[in-house]
């Protein structure tokens, strides 16, 4: 059976020349920030073996990446509130352009491109005005055409839907501003939301938390290509109190909340890190990096079916049996149904896996 990688590199090769498809740098699965061991802050291409096809300086520390669909060019983008966006080629490893956050901006370390190639969106903040946007940015030359609201404050992650056609965005609802680092600003008031838009802006649907969840702030995305979104949140309230961390939406229906049992959940430290479906969308997983736990829920009943130890865990993605990971202490593993198999490259690993051919 052909794996998911030898079909992306054999696309990329039919439909591209061959100085431009990811095929050209060994088709990696996964784009991943992190801290090498010379102390540089890079931007590298892994396998799902856990593999590094290659690796890319970056000028300060990144968060997370967008893979353009068609050919072999990432942009990486600064760790929130940076204001850079690195577009870099991985075949040749030169910086082709740098995208900088508008004056009143700065990026929230997201971005996506739309399922052709031929525009970035980027997740940013309006400062001054407390309010989410969303950058359009042309993907030839990385020119800012415009800008639309994101439907809520502090729009953190975002995705393309199977549609090809909306976007998905997580409004933290947390206001900050740069001149105050990461302080958040309007804890008591703050509304997480999930907003559907049109690539053109207009809002399509919104989903709110329960008024009693109004702290749970929604950060990290996952899409199933039935459309199903997981989404999963960080816990802004009281820490002896410890609410779901996980959630479900189809659009057009109430969100599922999922949550371990008592003792499970409340070791987590209200923060889910990163979230995936596995291949087959059975199975949906969070990294919870501060209770150093991977979490799987069933997708179909929201049972658990089980918890990973794992120190420093944050970066997630579907791996060909199962799910990748990546920790903080350097770990590369494949989690699958019978075993894990890990790997060391001495890295210090951020918080996102970014899946490679996709249009998420």
């Amino acid at each position: 059976m052909t794996s998911r990688r030898q079909f992306l590199a054999g696309l990329a090769a039919a439909s591209l020349a061959p100085t431009q498809g990811w095929s050209t740098v060994g088709a990696p699965d996964f784009l991943a920030a992190a801290l090498f061991p010379d102390g540089t802050y890079r931007l590298a291409g892994l396998s799902s073996e856990g593999g590094i096809l290659f690796s890319l300086p970056l000028p300060a520390r990144g968060h997370a990446a967008a893979a353009h669909p068609l050919r072999a060019q990432a942009v990486a983008f600064a760790r929130r509130p940076g204001t850079f966006g690195v577009v870099i080629d991985c075949k040749s490893g030169t910086q082709t352009a740098r995208m900088d956050a508008p004056k009143g901006r700065h990026f929230y370390g997201h971005g996506v491109f739309s399922r052709d190639g031929t525009h970035l969106f980027t997740t940013e903040n309006d400062y001054e005005a407390g309010e989410g946007v969303i950058g359009v940015w042309d993907s030839e030359d990385y020119t800012r055409l415009g800008e639309f609201s994101s439907g809520g404050v502090g729009p953190h992650d975002m995705r393309i839907m199977p549609d090809g056609e909306t976007l998905i965005i997580a409004n933290g609802g947390i206001e900050t501003h740069p001149e105050m680092g990461r302080t958040k600003l309007n804890l008591p008031i703050m509304q997480p939301r999930l907003s559907y838009l049109s690539l053109s802006g207009s809002v399509l649907e919104q989903i709110e938390l329960p008024r009693t969840l109004h702290k749970n702030s929604i950060r990290h995305l996952a899409v199933r290509s039935d459309g199903l979104v997981g989404f999963a949140m960080q816990w802004q309230g009281n820490r002896l109190t410890h609410p779901p961390l996980l959630g479900l939406h189809k659009r057009g229906e109430a969100p599922r909340l999922l949550a371990a049992p008592g003792s499970v959940q409340s070791a987590l430290q209200g923060y889910a890190g990163s979230i995936a479906f596995a291949g087959d969308g059975k199975t949906i997983a969070i990294t919870c990096p501060r209770g150093n736990n991977l979490l799987r829920f069933d997708s179909l009943t929201g049972r658990l079916n089980d918890t990973t130890p794992l120190e420093d865990v944050c970066g997630l993605g579907a791996g060909p049996s199962g799910f990748v990971f990546t920790t903080g202490t350097g770990l590369v593993g494949a989690l699958t149904a019978k075993a894990r198999i890990s790997a060391r490259p001495d890295c210090q690993w951020d918080n996102h896996l970014v899946p490679v051919g996709l249009p998420v």
